[in-house]
């Protein structure tokens, strides 16, 4: 049996993800083609989302997704973060190390959980909220690896000493995440990262990416 759903909500939901799948924003027109509606009913929708600021119009008539929206997305990483624990969890006590979820803010990389091992006589100290640029660090990378990935590569990213001396970095991107972007990774004091750890990363990515889907 379906359950009953408001046609009119499915709509504005519908035209808030056009909005965000689009750089220029869309006029009146071009929505009623991609929602097969007539033009009174999105000029009614729209009407509706910009009284919540979750849409605004240019000048020029074009609807683009509106500030309200932020607002919204703030509320999305704590629900990531308990998504992930889990996960994170299980990655720091088997491979000894600080474990850490990373998503995307702008141009940078955003530390959103972060667990530490238990057993460990010493261990990295990362904190959740710590920024870094995309650039720098295995967890950036990793994101910025996903975005172009090619066939020879490996699935994970390896880096040493480049956010903090004497600490080495390995992460995973999150792949097949709608509308999340990031990616799942430990930091340890060592010179080098241990064969094993890669795939474990690599595994725990996956992890938590199924628990977001």
């Amino acid at each position: 049996m379906t359950a009953e759903t408001s046609q009119t909500l499915d709509r504005g939901l519908r035209v808030l993800k056009l909005l965000a799948d689009t750089d220029h924003g869309l006029t009146v027109t071009e929505l009623s083609h991609k929602l097969g509606v007539n033009r009174t009913v999105v000029y009614r929708l729209l009407a509706t989302l910009e009284q919540h600021a979750l849409v605004r119009r240019d000048l020029g008539g074009r609807a683009r997704v509106g500030l309200g929206v932020l607002r919204l997305g703030r509320q999305v990483h704590p629900l990531v973060r308990e998504a992930a624990m889990p996960a994170l969890r299980s990655l720091a006590e088997d491979i000894g190390a600080t474990a850490h979820l990373t998503l995307v803010d702008g141009a940078e990389a955003l530390a959103v959980a972060v667990v530490e091992p238990s057993w460990t006589d010493y261990h990295v100290a990362y904190r959740a909220g710590f920024r870094h640029p995309l650039e720098r660090g295995a967890a950036g990378k990793a994101i910025l690896s996903a975005r172009q990935r090619t066939a020879d590569d490996p699935g994970y990213t390896l880096t040493h000493g480049e956010l903090e001396a004497g600490a080495c970095g390995a992460a995973a991107p999150l792949l097949g995440v709608t509308g999340v972007e990031g990616s799942v990774g430990v930091v340890m004091l060592a010179e080098v990262v241990p064969e094993r750890v890669g795939a474990r990363v690599m595994d725990a990515a996956r992890e938590v990416a199924e628990a977001l889907r």
